[in-house]
């Protein structure tokens, strides 16, 4: 059990505590997949392709085989009884039928079609002797025209990726909303706004890389796989069923301290398959850690949509109807949940708004890319980015003020719950009060005279808004299972065995707090596992800022169970009605006495023979596999303030405000930590992160040279507000936080330069808002 700071004691729900897992980063004790495994480790470094689109004509390996340290050479005639990687979402072509299923092979056979296919594997007992090897297999390719531009991609004459399954690479074709009512708004539309605009392809880039390290029992038969992975077991059952082609119990899945997920690491890679059947066919562990550039070049990318949006509205700024046509680029293959982001969240685009009638049309397009997956936000960031950005372009043409016509049109909270004009409903929320809270944190009546201000230092300055809202914990038709296990030991002590996995959000400090809280222990007491298949019954993992909801529900109702019956076992010893029975800080006690015993003394005694009737259960545990009543809605206001140096084009951030409505509050501390990481990664979108092809599918952009991070010196005093409005759908009426300030920080940023640069007639700048791009508006605006 990890050393608890004092300060977490006696701290339940509510408490700003620190997170108690930092104390052993911060001393260089966290375990990572890295700091694992023997002396006997071989390496596992893979072959990939140099190019984008071509036919493999030659692959041979007879000379890496030979050489020094080698101990196996894998190409794809090798594994063929292995499976592929599949897709999960399910979603129908244009003509009604499910999507077709692209085979990802665990390497490539006959044909490449991204840079980074893989082509073949080596293993060595080093890893220079394995990378020596795979230079030395000689592949001849037969290069093909490639396109790895969405629109293009869907133009007549682009090269098909897949002639046999998709047309004009089209792979999914996602409609919702009522197409006639809209199109009867915008008929009836006094004024209507239109906005074409880019999302760019992102990579996560966690500060820990993908990783592996697999061995396998041959006396059990049985692999063993220690990755960072946000789904250990959901990515167990779909590794073991259909790549391993075993069953589920035949593998067992540990995901150690992972550093960052953000999506990406909830998905099954080549890596992870090819590991384990390395280390079964050598009789030894094999580990594999991806470089830098490796992920640039193999981590599923993010984001890449282009989309036409529409908006009608009335004289006097009522919304009517609002309409956007997008094309997404999936990449090459479609990833395990490739689809997802372009068209599981496509709800968020009514915002927190009224408009009546919304339809959207999504089409999945196929490119010579890397496959595309969630990643922080997972489409929700990208919807309130076309509803935010129209609003303030609309504002401008119809010469209406930017919140005047945000207030005019907002959903108010008697209206709740409240049916949106695309899909969702919305149980709770105070929007009004979220904006009236953000407009007076950040000043926005004395902006003008910043402004002001900054003109006269030379510079451009810049307000925007933006009113964010996404649904948080899984399909909003039904949030998916999670689990908990509260398991007290024949000494009294308690465990915490959580299905939901940490990746950085502070899950052993907050639910610790969850259990201290509701079972009166103190939390220095409580031991918290994760991430391990063998030792926790289930779990759904963490995604999609569900983990409070979904775990935490299943938490506090696994703690009902335990007092229940401990109110039983208390009454059998202390001889009494349970009915009698009452439970408060740790003691169960005979109501109106003095007479008690507490919950970890009663635990101890549950153990031991004798003590409860002939026939009774001993032990005292609960495992709670259960779903939530329904998604959540968290919801918040964005305010920010950009400086820009006409001469050169750079912008600064100098100020960035947010209220938001989380639900219940579980620890304000670390409710911040994760606004503050999504609002960076939202940021580092806007004006630097971008994947970027030359014209044959080269990646320009593989490694941080080319790929620009945020700095922390890109950021203001983040000011972080909440007005927690609870949900009725959950025990603990949260709603989750972890995208939250990524899906506001896309649009107000962008507003807030736009804001900026209006003065010089520019009225739309593309992410990322680079000093070339923002320098060459300015100067084509004259």
């Amino acid at each position: 059990m990890n050393h608890i700071p004092a300060t977490m004691r006696g701290a339940g729900i509510g408490a700003p505590v620190r997170r108690i897992e930092d104390m052993r980063f911060l001393r260089g004790q966290g375990r990572y997949v890295d700091d694992l495994g023997g002396s006997d480790l071989a390496q596992l470094v893979m072959l990939r392709s140099p190019y984008a689109s071509a036919r493999i004509t030659r692959l041979d390996a007879s000379k890496a085989r030979g050489m020094p340290g080698v101990l196996l050479v894998l190409t794809p005639e090798d594994i063929q009884e292995l499976g592929v990687l599949r897709c999960i979402t399910p979603r129908l072509q244009r003509n009604g039928s499910p999507l077709a299923q692209t085979p990802w092979r665990m390497l490539a056979m006959g044909q490449v079609r991204y840079v980074g296919d893989a082509v073949a594997a080596v293993i060595a007992t080093s890893r220079a002797a394995a990378q020596d090897a795979a230079e030395a297999i000689i592949v001849e390719y037969e290069p093909l025209p490639a396109v790895t531009d969405v629109a293009e991609a869907t133009k007549p004459d682009a090269p098909q990726l897949w002639p046999d399954l998709a047309q004009e690479n089209e792979s999914v074709l996602f409609r919702l909303g009522d197409a006639a009512a809209v199109d009867a708004a915008f008929a009836r539309a006094a004024h209507v706004t239109r906005l074409d605009f880019r999302i760019t392809r992102v990579s996560a880039n966690p500060m820990e890389p993908r990783n592996a390290l697999a061995s396998y029992d041959p006396v059990e038969d049985r692999y063993t796989l220690t990755t960072g992975t946000q789904l250990p077991h959901v990515m167990r059952n779909e590794i073991a069923e259909f790549a391993l082609k075993i069953p589920s119990n035949r593998l067992r899945i540990i995901s150690p301290d992972v550093g960052g997920g953000f999506g990406m690491k909830e998905s099954p890679f080549q890596e992870y398959v090819l590991a384990l059947h390395g280390a079964k066919r050598l009789g030894r562990p094999v580990r594999w850690t991806a470089t830098r550039t490796e992920s640039f070049l193999a981590d599923t990318h993010a984001r890449d949509n282009v989309s036409k949006a529409e908006l009608a509205l009335a004289a006097d700024g009522t919304f009517l109807g609002f309409r956007v046509h997008t094309l997404c680029n999936v990449g090459a293959y479609l990833a395990w949940q490739g689809p997802v982001s372009a068209t599981n969240n496509v709800g968020g685009l009514a915002g927190v708004y009224r408009t009546p009638h919304i339809f959207t049309e999504v089409r999945c397009i196929f490119t010579h890319t890397q496959p595309t997956a969630p990643y922080r936000g997972a489409g929700r960031p990208e919807a309130i980015y076309a509803i935010e950005r129209i609003i303030d372009l609309a504002a401008d043409e119809m010469g209406l003020d930017r919140i005047a016509i945000r207030e005019k049109n907002l959903i108010q909270p008697e209206a709740m719950p409240f049916r949106t004009g695309l899909d969702y409903t919305y149980d709770s929320g105070d929007f009004p009060k979220n904006m009236a809270l953000a407009l007076k944190a950040a000043d926005w009546a004395g902006f003008e005279a910043r402004r002001a201000e900054a003109k006269a230092r030379g510079k451009l300055r810049g307000i925007g808004i933006a009113n964010a809202i996404e649904s948080a914990g899984g399909p909003h038709r039904g949030p998916l299972e999670e689990s908990a296990e509260i398991r007290f030991d024949s000494g009294g002590s308690v465990t915490l065995l959580m299905g939901s996995h940490n990746h950085g959000q502070g899950h052993e400090t907050v639910f610790r707090q969850i259990a201290s809280e509701r079972l009166g222990i103190p939390a220095e007491r409580i031991r918290f596992i994760n991430g391990d298949t063998d030792i926790v019954t289930h779990g759904r993992g963490t995604i999609g800022s569900r983990s409070m909801m979904a775990a935490g529900g299943a938490l506090v109702g696994a703690a009902e169970r335990i007092i229940a019956r401990g109110k039983k076992i208390a009454a059998h010893f202390l001889e009494a009605a349970e009915a009698d029975i009452e439970f408060s800080e740790g003691q169960f006690r005979i109501a109106g006495t003095d007479r008690g015993i507490g919950i970890e003394a009663l635990a101890r005694r549950s153990y031991i023979p004798g003590q409860l009737p002939m026939g009774e259960e001993l032990g005292l545990s609960a495992l709670l596999i259960t779903r939530p009543g329904d998604a959540t809605f968290p919801n918040g206001c964005h305010i920010a303030e950009v400086e820009i140096d006409p001469e050169t084009g750079e912008a600064e951030t100098v100020a960035y405000v947010v209220v938001d409505d989380v639900g219940t509050v579980i620890n304000p501390l670390l409710l911040k930590g994760q606004i503050h990481g999504g609002i960076a990664q939202g940021l580092g979108q806007v004006f630097g992160e971008d994947i970027r092809y030359d014209a044959n599918g080269q990646l320009l952009t593989a490694s941080f040279m080319d790929y620009l991070m945020p700095r922390a010196a890109d950021f203001p005093d983040m000011v972080v507000k909440s007005n927690p409005v609870p949900t009725k759908t959950n025990p603990l009426g949260v709603k989750g936080a972890g995208e939250a300030g990524t899906v506001g920080a896309l649009p107000v940023l962008i507003n807030a330069v736009v804001d900026a640069l209006r003065p010089l007639g520019i009225h739309h700048i593309e992410m990322p808002a680079t000093p070339e791009r923002i320098w060459a508006a300015i100067r084509k605006a004259g």
